[in-house]
């Protein structure tokens, strides 16, 4: 149980993270915002008290289980939860149908990645079209623990060698996307701060 316990625990966001995002939030003014992986909701919170009273955020997990479990009741507590449209299923399905819901192009302002990394660049074409010019997206894990830099010879499991290998080519992809400035945060377990541009 402790093991289950320490594994689950290192799935959430961390408190500077968090504390990070509530900054960003409030200094970009937003009202609108997009998390994409929420598991118990803390960094769901840290969002939804940041955005304004009238603000809201979308939340899409493929299940609220543990937001239900933990997350919920805090949030309720704090009355944040008028603010949150939590939307069950795969984030790509729920994306396509924010990107085809009316005047939800350009309307948010910010957006933050914590799912399964190898749809990264898919969940990025949708949320350039989601994030107006001037927000920002934010995708965790993106240094995988250091092991982004380790060299081939390193020993890793190849659970981390196929997910740091993931990191690096999405990680480089964003690097060339002239419709977004980026910078890599070397906080948590890692992450990139794009603004979209263009």
């Amino acid at each position: 149980v402790v093991r289950r316990a320490t594994c689950r625990a290192r799935m959430a966001a961390s408190p500077d993270q968090v504390q990070l995002f509530g900054l960003l939030i409030e200094m970009l003014g937003a009202r609108n915002a997009i998390e994409v992986g929420v598991f118990t909701g803390y960094s769901l919170l840290a969002t939804a008290l940041a955005l304004p009273d009238d603000g809201k955020v979308v939340a899409i997990d493929l299940s609220r289980e543990s937001y239900d479990e933990i997350g919920a009741p805090v949030v309720e507590k704090a009355g944040m939860a008028h603010k949150v449209d939590f939307r069950v299923g795969l984030a790509l399905p729920v994306l396509d149908q924010l990107v085809a819901e009316d005047g939800n192009l350009g309307k948010f302002d910010f957006a933050f990645v914590d799912a399964d990394k190898a749809n990264f660049h898919h969940y990025h074409e949708r949320l350039l079209r989601l994030v107006r010019v001037g927000g920002l997206i934010a995708y965790d894990n993106t240094l995988w623990g250091g092991s982004v830099a380790a060299p081939d010879d390193e020993a890793l499991s190849e659970r981390d060698r196929e997910l740091a290998g993931i990191a690096r080519a999405f990680n480089a992809a964003l690097t060339a996307d002239r419709r977004v400035q980026v910078c890599q945060l070397a906080i948590s377990d890692g992450i990139m701060l794009c603004r979209r541009v263009a």
